[in-house]
């Protein structure tokens, strides 16, 4: 099967401490890299994973508070020191271009690369991104302010020939593509054979999605429903549950009730407050309610 991992490169809130860095990971599909969110400390986390700069074409943005935005201006500038030509895709809400360009016009002026922003909004689900084996699709949070996750689609191959069939039936090469992409076989005497007894299905395409700070919101549910791997924020316990609702975030058990009703394979949780020293308490609230439950750490590994 092919390569689709989610790499931790952060996994804390807004307030640093030694434990966590801001969030920041890396979609990882068949060795192309997709970045999502660039808090401070990216970079070097980046370099940890031994992850490689130059298959990383795109970062996708959340939402333009600091713990996941303010690695951008460092990784930008690094990666012009490291004479990457490459043009490099910032999938972004529009104000973003407030915040990055006048960084970009005083600091990397002469960058031997294109930074090109590609604006979204976050009002109902967009498309922001796509290429022959992947779509990326924004999925619109309840944050304080603008806020999208993201949903990771890995497009479906074609069908996989039974070698034994193909051979049987004398299908010519030239007409394997063909085959593979559901058409039957009409033998030279006019004998229809059906697609079915030369091929088997293709393997299930695979889906990740990132729901970044919210408040609890069952409105995504429809969107992430059976989703191999669901990631959402839990920065509180639900003892902090006023403290939640406050600040626009959710709790642990909101999270695992979340991952229940859409029916995911598995739920990664993070972005988690400062005030914590353990984060086992995030774990403890969350899998009686959704027992597949894994903590985000930093250095963590995850496929899809």
């Amino acid at each position: 099967m092919e390569k689709f991992e989610v790499h931790i490169l952060g996994c804390g809130s807004a307030l640093p401490t030694t434990r966590h860095y801001p969030t920041s990971q890396v979609v990882n599909l068949r060795d192309k890299l997709f970045m999502i969110d660039c808090g401070e400390g990216t970079q070097v986390q980046f370099r940890r994973s031994k992850l490689k700069f130059s298959r990383l074409n795109h970062i996708f943005i959340s939402h333009l508070h600091g713990d996941h935005c303010f690695g951008l201006p460092g990784l930008i500038s690094t990666f012009g020191m490291l004479g990457r030509t490459a043009e490099l895709y910032i999938h972004a809400h529009k104000d973003i271009e407030r915040y990055l360009n006048p960084i970009l016009d005083y600091f990397c002026e002469y960058l031997p690369y294109k930074v090109t922003i590609v604006p979204f909004e976050c009002k109902k689900p967009e498309v922001v991104y796509e290429d022959r084996s992947l779509v990326v699709t924004t999925i619109p949070m309840d944050h304080r302010i603008p806020c999208c996750g993201f949903l990771f689609e890995e497009k479906s191959g074609p069908n996989h020939i039974i070698r034994d069939m193909v051979d049987f039936y004398k299908v010519p090469i030239y007409q394997m593509n063909r085959i593979k992409n559901g058409e039957d076989f009409i033998t030279p005497e006019g004998d229809v054979i059906p697609n079915s007894r030369l091929t088997k299905p293709a393997t299930p395409s695979r889906r990740y999605a990132y729901c970044s700070d919210t408040i609890f919101n069952e409105k995504i549910v429809e969107q992430i429903k059976h989703v191999d791997l669901l990631f959402h924020e839990a920065t509180f316990t639900h003892n902090e549950l006023p403290r939640a609702r406050e600040t626009y975030h959710t709790t642990a058990r909101q999270a695992a009730q979340i991952a229940l009703a859409s029916n995911v394979k598995r739920l990664l949780i993070g972005h988690f407050s400062a005030r914590y020293e353990d984060d086992s308490v995030f774990l403890n609230e969350a899998s009686p309610i959704f027992p597949n439950c894994l903590l985000a750490k930093e250095g963590l590994c995850v496929d899809v």
